[in-house]
């Protein structure tokens, strides 16, 4: 079979392949991207846009709980679940028709399959072999696969966001942001909403404090949250799925509509053949050197959730995306630059945050400063009758500069950028404590969560 010739043969039409489509189209090379499912990937398909569609929702029913603070008086909200899914589906509908076009205009060969290795310079679809100076691997991710008796009663968030009937009752298998997130949509829904995690902690990568105020909240809303567990096996039980976990060294039993694999995602590079590409891994992790290329295969060059060394997020996979165009086109020039990368937990309220956790930061050895506020009472939160206001802001006690910052409620999933841009251009608690900003806003609370000069 002979080979057709490309310069890039990108795998993967996620935000990440699509990132890489510009700077390389510009340059004039000629450029086959290979994806079995919708272009532009999980995120606006099944993932952070169509459950954004339900967290709205969530947010409206908040609202509406919240109303007689406010002296309104309104009757029980009746949310129609069908409905919901049908406007989020209706949303996100035209999304990879568009991206086609998109691709078509930059000229963009799209070659639907699943692409493999077969050389170290050769990717096999189908009956096709495309032979190219560069291969990028932008696959995205997966779903965590969960090692327990019964794994196959679980559904993944690729349910949740298609099924046209809202269950009873649901457990989350994990306690990380699909869980969270998802969990206050169905508890706020009506639904009885259980999570079982392994660690002690839920989302073990964010700030211990941060993390406690988010669970507090969730207990308030009735989602039942239990830590340090062993699921033992997953079983029917006529309707219902039965989990059987030890807490404490006791067994425990719950029972619910949906069981829910909330473990996270994991890069999705396993039926690549990376071995015929050269391209060397470990546990599934490709080993990348700093301009994100293979460092056993330099002409391969990875992005976005299938690259190790960043956090999966969309704007993310996107940013690199267009660094591994702009290092095929100039050359191994260019790397990537994560200093005030914001993330937000899009439960309501939220949890976002930037930079270090205090823990971190004080493995530094570096004297900080932190500030923590309680602002359920202050003008700005009591307006809008916040049930949780918290911030904690770490500061370098030399340099004055921002080393993280962490928020839950009060617009955090906004000012959390504010603080983002302080990071990643050195603007000093001092300078961001002077400024001033727009008046009553929850910006305007910036100088006083960071203490007095």
């Amino acid at each position: 079979m002979a080979s057709e010739r490309f310069d890039v043969v990108i795998l993967g039409g996620g935000n990440a392949g699509i990132g890489v489509t510009g700077p390389v189209r510009r340059a004039g090379l000629s450029v086959a991207m290979i994806e079995p499912r919708e272009l532009r990937g999980t995120c606006p398909n099944r993932g952070c846009t169509p459950k954004k569609i339900l967290v709205a929702a969530g947010q409206a029913l908040h609202d509406i709980d919240r109303a007689s603070v406010h002296h309104i008086a309104v009757g029980e909200p009746r949310l129609n679940w069908a409905a919901l899914i049908d406007r989020e589906k209706a949303m996100i509908r035209d999304i990879p028709s568009n991206l086609a076009r998109a691709m078509a205009r930059r000229e963009v060969e799209v070659i639907r399959g699943k692409g493999v290795f077969v050389a170290p310079d050769t990717i096999g679809v189908g009956d096709r072999l495309l032979q190219a100076k560069h291969i990028v691997v932008a696959t995205g991710s997966k779903v965590r696969p969960l090692a327990i008796s019964g794994a196959e009663h679980m559904i993944t968030s690729d349910e949740l966001l298609s099924e046209r009937k809202l269950p009873s009752s649901v457990i989350f298998i994990g306690g990380g942001v699909i869980s969270l997130e998802f969990g206050h949509v169905f508890a706020r829904a009506g639904a009885a909403v259980s999570v079982l995690e392994a660690l002690p902690q839920l989302l073990p990568a964010m700030d211990s404090d941060a993390v406690a105020q988010l669970r507090a909240e969730s207990d308030r809303i009735g989602i039942k949250v239990t830590t340090d567990v062993k699921v033992e096996r997953i079983e029917q039980a006529g309707r219902l799925f039965r989990v059987v976990f030890t807490h404490k060294g006791i067994e425990r039993v719950l029972e619910a509509d949906r069981v829910v694999n909330g473990a996270g995602r994991i890069a999705n590079v396993e039926a690549l053949d990376l071995a015929k590409g050269r391209v060397e891994q470990v546990d599934g992790r490709i080993l990348l050197d700093r301009y994100l290329r293979s460092v056993s295969n330099p002409q391969v060059h990875v992005c976005g959730d299938a690259a190790p060394v960043s956090p999966q997020l969309s704007p993310l996979a996107t940013y690199e995306g267009e660094i591994v165009g702009r290092n095929i086109v100039d050359g191994p020039l260019h790397t990537p630059d994560y200093a005030g990368v914001a993330t937000s937990v899009y439960t309501v309220p939220s949890l976002a945050a930037v930079g270090l956790t205090e823990n971190a930061a004080r493995q530094t050895g570096s004297a900080i400063d932190v500030h923590v506020n309680d602002m359920r009472d202050w003008f700005s939160s009591q307006s809008y009758a916040e049930t949780v206001a918290w911030s904690k802001i770490i500061v370098d006690r030399a340099t004055d500069l921002i080393l993280g910052a962490h928020f839950v409620g009060h617009a955090g999933q906004e000012l959390i950028n504010v603080f983002g841009l302080a990071i990643k251009f050195g603007i000093t608690a001092a300078q961001l404590r002077n400024n001033v900003y727009a008046y009553p806003t929850f910006s305007a609370d910036i100088k006083h969560m960071l203490g007095h000069a």
